[in-house]
């Protein structure tokens, strides 16, 4: 089942449940066929004691339980429950318009709570609770705080090119140095990027995205694209079968190649594309604003950000923590000194104000 229709499938039956159209029996059942029953539980919403914190569902969970919410719960006495069937901003926005606001903290991509917070659907954060200097300077935004950092990296089969490795979105292009099919994300993000740094614009000049430009230099590419991959474990896949001899992957999935293939399959920060994830608060969340920037703040803490790196790979938001960072995770800290350097960041502004037209023509063009 298509992951989208799954979560809407999910929103479908809270919303009969909440009002009373589903008796608890009923709606378990209807997980339990959706495959989500261990996410989520009927609970009493807007209880001052419980907090619900939104996240991307699988490892994400037991991971953001060792490293946030028993912490929490032990200090504040707040039962906290995990729902992972993620943050969309379609789902945030029906929530809001209903009136039946169920999630209070949400972990969303930084220019959907942009893009909401402009409309008035958002909390902005409240940096009286929520400490600036524990963010990475310059990502500290009015509707979100970042959660962690990711990057978008090239992965490649190093049985063929691990005497001269790619480092460079050029050398991703460059199929006759770099023989062999490739793999893309199906839903963009990063991808335009790649295709101007491969044409040959400065980094420092990559905002605005020339969008025709960047779509161009993909169909140029896409004779030799195998697939465009839609969740992590497919982009793994495609490297660990032999089926792909480069990809664009998120750097937690190809750090997790490079182990399950025995170093098979390398990766590099080169020119790698890095962003945050972002603490998201919907208007008229059920325990209120300030208990949800309560948590937020609380996740902050360095020791904590440490903990999400270890069980998931994401890099820390709280420059603080990479001291503490144990030396054989230093490699995959996206956002160390060392490894932010070596990458461009992803402005969020300009994927507020573009996504939707970009994403439409980006789609029509893999699609064809």
């Amino acid at each position: 089942m298509n992951k989208d229709f799954k979560r809407d499938c999910v929103d479908l039956l809270r919303s009969k449940y909440e009002a009373g159209q589903l008796n608890r029996r009923t709606l378990l059942a209807g997980l339990t066929a959706l495959g989500v029953s261990a996410v989520w539980r009927p609970g009493k919403a807007g209880a001052a004691d419980q907090l619900v914190v939104v996240n991307w569902g699988g490892d994400a969970i037991p991971a953001y339980e060792q490293a946030f919410t028993k912490s929490f719960s032990t200090a504040t006495g707040t039962t906290i429950q995990i729902d992972g069937s993620g943050p969309l901003e379609g789902s945030m926005k029906t929530q809001f318009e209903s009136g039946s606001v169920r999630w209070d903290v949400c972990d969303a991509e930084p220019y959907s709570a942009l893009r909401l917070g402009r409309a008035g659907m958002i909390e902005p954060i409240d940096y009286s609770i929520v400490d600036k200097s524990k963010i990475e300077p310059g990502f500290a935004d009015e509707f979100s705080a970042p959660s962690y950092f990711y990057s978008h990296v090239i992965a490649y089969d190093a049985t063929k090119f691990g005497a001269k490795p790619p480092s460079s979105w050029a050398d991703f292009w460059d199929v006759e140095k770099y023989p062999g099919k490739r793999t893309l994300y199906k839903w963009m993000t990063g991808v335009l990027e790649a295709a101007l740094l491969a044409d040959g614009v400065d980094p420092a000049e990559l905002y605005p995205l020339d969008v025709d430009r960047a779509l161009a230099k993909i169909e140029g590419l896409k004779p030799h694209v195998a697939s465009f991959w839609q969740s992590g474990a497919e982009s793994q896949q495609l490297l660990r079968d032999g089926e792909v001899s480069m990809g664009f992957l998120w750097h937690t999935r190809a750090s997790l190649t490079e182990r399950d293939t025995e170093g098979d399959v390398r990766w590099t920060f080169d020119q790698g594309l890095v962003t945050p994830s972002g603490w998201t608060v919907i208007k008229n969340n059920p325990s209120g604003a300030k208990t949800a920037m309560e948590f937020i703040a609380h996740c902050q803490k360095p020791e904590y950000q440490v903990i999400l790196l270890q069980e998931l790979g994401n890099g820390p938001a709280n420059p603080a923590a990479h001291a503490l960072v144990p030396a054989d995770f230093a490699s995959v800290d996206a956002s160390s000194k060392e490894n932010f350097a070596r990458q461009i960041a992803i402005q969020s502004e300009w994927y507020a104000e573009h996504f939707g037209g970009a994403l439409d023509k980006y789609l029509a063009l893999i699609g064809s």
